[in-house]
């Protein structure tokens, strides 16, 4: 009797270990603030077609969206040697480094090779997989993202580091 319960109790644990969730990175030297927060109805904005713009095709734009949305204006302070921890997004960010140097790391390059953007420089990340910003310039750095998500979504979602970067 005492050997099954040991046995059923060693199950147990090890069943517990295999289900247990991968553990989230937590970011350091990162701060973000929420600015400001716009509830939108369904978008269908296609400024070429809708306004009559740029009749020589060299520039166009267009957003949709089947459903209301939030859309957030967040701006990231990111000291020196700082990092925002692996997560990801349920939407779209345009992100425009405004103060310094960031690296960015995406989840999906198999090489986890850095992309370094300066101020002025901005970049979109899509929402659809895990990356992380670091602050390997020697100075201190801030972004500011704007993120077009699903209502009452979740703004972030802390994510496991990925298997195909050492950090």
């Amino acid at each position: 009797m005492k050997k099954d319960r040991v046995l059923l109790s060693g199950c147990t644990i090890l069943l517990a270990l295999a289900a247990a969730p991968a553990f989230a990175t937590p970011p350091s030297g990162f701060t973000a603030a929420q600015q400001w927060k716009g509830v939108y109805p369904p978008l269908k904005i296609d400024v070429a077609a809708d306004r009559n713009v740029d009749k020589d095709d060299k520039w166009d734009f267009k957003l949709m969206s089947k459903d209301t949305s939030d859309v957030y204006v967040t701006r990231n302070s990111i000291a020196v040697a700082g990092q925002s921890g692996w997560h990801s997004h349920p939407g779209p960010s345009l992100i425009t480094v405004t103060l310094g140097e960031i690296t960015a790391y995406e989840s999906d390059n198999p090489a986890c090779a850095p992309t370094r953007y300066h101020a002025g420089e901005g970049f979109v990340d899509f929402g659809d997989h895990a990356h992380l910003l670091r602050n390997e310039s020697g100075a201190p750095a801030e972004t500011v993202a704007v993120q077009f998500l699903p209502a009452g979504a979740t703004r972030r979602i802390d994510e496991p580091k990925p298997t195909n970067c050492d950090f």
